[in-house]
């Protein structure tokens, strides 16, 4: 018994708190190539029978994705993986992903506020248009006060949050945003607690839309997963616009997102 005993010890000491995963385990060899090669982001979109086609190979997150498709019945999707390098001083002897770092990126993917102010390709105007007017954290849906931005000292199991965020194509609404980590990932999903409205025109139901993302250390660089779908009212001369919108906005969010960890975390 105290042997056993001795050997958990053991190993509970000598195991990195977090591990770093190779992007061959989460990726097909030709799509990890494709983002070493390109060092640049994938994004594709779908309109006609949408599914996870740039999904890593994660058995939680694809439960995510999967109950927000069968809860959402989508029928638009964009999906874009995006490889961040990390400077070489923020490499890790081991390669692991330690507590510093996770909490850090953690707490950049909290910073909901930074938000406010954002900016996106608008392809039917061939200009860059405002995207978030207004982003904040609130105390709840129904008495919306605004609350800053929550900063951990370390990472929870789960957390759940509400917003309300104005934009320019959707207006002033709430969502829902759900955190969950393991020892390898972060993920977060957002959900429209509001219904959405192009001008006067419903587009989008309550809970119908729902963004994925999933965030994997691999060593010297953070593979970065990300979906957005929906089951938006068809609309003749609507959609497409809509449709090419979402292209644009998840690009956005993800320039966001890394300009965070180039400014707050990985500082070169």
């Amino acid at each position: 018994m105290r042997r056993i005993v001795f050997i958990i010890v053991i190993i509970f000491f000598i195991m990195p708190s977090a591990f770093a995963l190779p992007l061959e385990s989460l990726l097909s060899p030709a799509r990890a190539a494709q983002l070493l090669l390109n060092d640049q982001n994938i994004v594709e979109t779908q309109v006609s029978n949408p599914a996870p086609r740039l999904i890593p190979q994660d058995t939680e997150l694809r439960q995510i994705i999967n109950r927000a498709v069968s809860e959402v019945k989508p029928n638009m999707m964009v999906e874009a993986l995006y490889l961040y390098r990390k400077p070489a001083n923020y490499h890790r002897p081991n390669d692991s992903w330690d507590n510093i770092q996770k909490t850090g990126v953690f707490n950049q993917i909290l910073a909901i506020s930074t938000l406010t102010g954002l900016h996106y390709y608008s392809s039917s105007r061939n200009a860059m248009r405002l995207f978030y007017e207004y982003s904040s954290v609130i105390d709840g849906p129904s008495t919306k006060n605004p609350r800053p931005d929550p900063v951990f000292p370390s990472v929870p199991a789960t957390l759940t949050l509400f917003a309300r965020q104005k934009d320019s194509t959707f207006g002033d609404n709430i969502y829902r945003y759900d955190y969950q980590t393991n020892r390898y990932a972060i993920y977060f999903t957002q959900e429209n607690v509001t219904g959405l409205s192009y001008g006067i025109i419903p587009i989008i139901g309550r809970g119908n839309l729902r963004s994925v993302m999933g965030f994997y250390d691999c060593g010297d660089t953070l593979l970065i997963y990300a979906v957005s779908m929906s089951n938006a009212f068809s609309v003749p001369g609507v959609s497409d616009r809509i449709s090419s919108s979402f292209t644009s906005r998840a690009e956005a969010v993800l320039t966001w997102f890394v300009d965070r960890l180039n400014r707050h975390l990985f500082i070169q």
